[in-house]
């Protein structure tokens, strides 16, 4: 149910491959990428370990005079921009993409604030972990993917250098085994063709042991040279936060647009009119009576419209009857038949009560002016420690929470308090939109 309903369907073409994945993995660019991610990581981590294995042990040894601090500050300065290019190498050839970790807070300028900064900076020890943990794993992972990947194509393309051995080495070819009296060697054509044939297992089964290997690659960039949890979760606070007064502020502006051009208009204009029947009271009295009675209607018309307006605004229905009783109403007035079934063991707290209701609220007005559905529904229920809203309809369908509609306002503003907002809307419909809060008492 988006503000698009009905204006188009992004269809996204598949590439259909005749190959199944596993037999053109050996191929894939992806699989040659990520080989190349392991055959650089060893000379990489060579490096990085001998750079803070060398500073940070001088830095300790230092300690006992004042130059040990700036030794080990540099060490870990170095660390941080080994870490940039890291999750660069990361994101180029396996397209992991980690988010850099939190600056150095510097209290005041000057080197020593600096140098004070660094070493009180848990990502920069962070870094210098990575470093030491990623060159053992990077010897392991260098060893099992080469080792796999050049027996792999050798043994596969066995039958076409095989010929190499009786011309060149005088034997008949790979030596199987051999010892004083014997000798078996893989020369005959049926040997040929099973050495392929292993040659070929080895080949298909070694991308997908050189995608685990580089996963685990991927778990240590992320884990170690990305932001750490809590910092992440101050991102995403900051962000929500920034997310609650920019609608804050947009109700306000509403709010005070719809006070200025709708009831204070008709006020304005209901004391001009009263002004004037006030002066032609004596000199006719019944065009001051007919002038009152139009006054009287604006009056009632005014009313009508502060109503809305405080509805808009929190309505006194969910304040005093809850929402079972608010989102019937709201219903009420949907152009299309709603069914309203709220099944909850208490109230929520009244923020998140006023969350829901406006999150149905924006829902169903949705499904009056693009679904165009024959009916809908909106339920209601409680899920362990989660409140769970549902929209449904059997209108067109084609709501996407991406194209930047009224649906990505409701899942900024659910975000900021932790929930979620989840939308099945296929072409041709129906249409169900899933919102998640977290239920406080």
């Amino acid at each position: 149910m988006a503000t698009e309903y009905g204006q188009g369907y992004a269809h996204r073409s598949e590439r259909h491959h005749r190959l199944p994945a596993a037999l053109r993995a050996p191929v894939e660019a992806r699989s040659w990428r990520e080989f190349g991610y392991v055959l650089l990581g060893l000379p990489i981590a060579i490096v990085l370990f001998t750079w803070t294995v060398t500073t940070v042990s001088l830095g300790a040894g230092l300690l006992v005079t004042f130059l040990g601090i700036p030794v080990l500050a540099a060490a870990l300065a170095g660390c941080r921009g080994f870490g940039v290019l890291e999750r660069a190498r990361a994101r180029g050839l396996l397209g992991v993409e980690v988010a850099d970790p939190e600056p150095l807070r510097v209290a005041k300028p000057g080197a020593l604030a600096w140098m004070g900064a660094m070493l009180k900076s848990g990502a920069s020890w962070r870094h210098a972990l990575y470093t030491l943990v990623q060159f053992p794993w990077a010897v392991f992972s260098f060893s099992v993917a080469v080792s796999f990947w050049t027996c792999g194509w050798a043994l596969l393309t066995y039958p076409l250098w095989f010929w190499v051995f009786p011309a060149y080495a005088g034997e008949g070819g790979i030596q199987l085994y051999g010892d004083a009296h014997h000798s078996v060697y893989l020369d005959n054509p049926f040997e040929i063709t099973v050495t392929a044939l292993i040659g070929l297992v080895f080949t298909l089964a070694t991308p997908w042991l050189v995608r685990a290997l580089t996963t685990v690659d991927g778990l240590l960039v992320r884990g170690l040279l990305g932001p750490s949890r809590l910092s992440a979760r101050v991102v995403e606070l900051e962000s929500d936060r920034g997310a609650v007064v920019d609608t804050a502020a947009a109700d306000l502006r509403r709010i005070e647009r719809d006070l200025h051009d709708g009831a204070q208009a008709r006020l304005v204009a209901l004391a001009m009119d009263l002004g004037l029947a006030k002066e032609k009271l004596r000199e006719d009295p019944r065009a001051a009576a007919r002038m009152v009675e139009e006054a009287h209607g604006e009056v009632k018309t005014a009313l009508q419209e502060l109503r809305d307006l405080a509805r808009g605004i929190h309505p006194a229905v969910l304040t005093d009857r809850g929402l079972d009783a608010a989102l019937s109403a709201v219903a009420s007035r949907c152009t299309v038949p709603v069914r309203v079934e709220v099944d909850l063991p208490a109230r929520p707290a009244p923020a998140i009560e006023g969350i829901a209701y406006f999150t149905a609220s924006e829902l169903l007005q949705n499904v009056s002016k693009h679904s165009g559905a024959r009916t809908a529904s909106v339920d209601v229920w409680r899920s362990e420690d989660r409140l769970m809203l549902q929209v449904s309809d059997d209108g067109v369908g084609g709501a996407d929470v991406s194209r930047g509609s009224g649906l990505a306002g409701l899942a900024a503003r659910l975000d900021a308090v932790d929930g979620v907002l989840v939308v099945d809307s296929p072409a041709g419909g129906p249409t169900r939109v899933i919102a998640e809060l977290p239920w406080r008492g």
